[in-house]
């Protein structure tokens, strides 16, 4: 058989012009190496400005929240960096450097405040109940935390009496100790409506189950255990609405409760 034709084999031959590769191959390798290098510029500028610049570092710390302690001690407890970059502050060390240092914090959020600021925003404790101890006052919390001492008690906060009943104090106290009984009494503390609370002088703690309340006016509250605190403090509440007059109220057994003139 007989090959192409010269006419044929330039027919052939006429298509058009093939582009070598290594033509296309340099433009692409060229343009991934530019990229390549923007990326590695903006990445190292952008350490840089967090890191190495004056622009981004810390130069005021503020505090919010505070009731007793003042912001000049929550600041001079976290001992924030000054004039570190704002972005290599440790802020759960901070968070534990002021929980430790002041136990009256129950919580703390510390947050960057770009471009220059360090926000310390504080929750601290509520006491509860206080105990008297050695003519000064621990600060018990709703949990049972002592986490301050002072010289004076505040207002609106009773005071623990743990005054074992005498003729069974040997067997409460084998059953329930002082650190029992100091739980329990910061529990019924804890669940006292906010207006029972503030007018309460003192709990007193006789046993587990015989807990009562010393009001002003020389009014008295026998509150029994802890158990149910919700519910004794909303029928101690209806009561003393029913019976404004009275003197003495128990609501040891909520579902019967009781009060007197005298």
């Amino acid at each position: 058989m007989a090959g192409p034709t010269t006419a044929e084999r330039q027919k052939l031959d006429s298509g058009p012009p093939r582009t070598p590769r290594s033509r296309l191959r340099v433009p692409r390798t060229r343009t991934l190496v530019l990229s390549l290098i923007a990326f590695v510029l903006v990445g190292a500028g952008g350490v840089w400005l967090l890191y190495g610049s004056q622009w981004l570092r810390v130069e005021r710390v503020t505090t919010s929240g505070t009731r007793v302690l003042t912001p000049e001690e929550v600041r001079e407890a976290a001992a924030a960096p000054v004039g570190a970059p704002l972005i290599s502050v440790d802020t759960d060390a901070l968070e534990n450097r002021l929980r430790t240092k002041l136990p009256r914090i129950d919580s703390v959020d510390v947050v960057r405040s770009w471009p220059h600021g360090i926000g310390l925003k504080v929750t601290e404790r509520k006491p509860v109940l206080l105990i008297e101890k050695g003519g000064k006052f621990v600060e018990v919390d709703a949990e049972g935390v002592r986490f301050a001492t002072v010289g004076h008690a505040p207002k609106g906060v009773p005071l623990l009496e743990l005054t074992p009943d005498q003729e069974n104090a040997a067997a409460s106290l084998r059953r329930f100790d002082s650190h029992r009984l100091r739980r329990e009494s910061v529990r019924v503390a804890g669940a006292l409506p906010p207006a029972v609370a503030r007018d309460t002088r003192s709990v007193k703690v006789r046993s587990y189950d015989s807990i009562s309340l010393e009001l002003s006016r020389g009014r008295t509250v026998a509150w029994g255990s802890s158990e149910k605190g919700r519910t004794k403090a909303s029928t101690l509440t209806a009561l003393m609405k029913a019976a404004p007059k009275a003197r003495h109220f128990d609501v040891s057994v909520p579902t019967a409760p009781a009060s007197s003139a005298s």
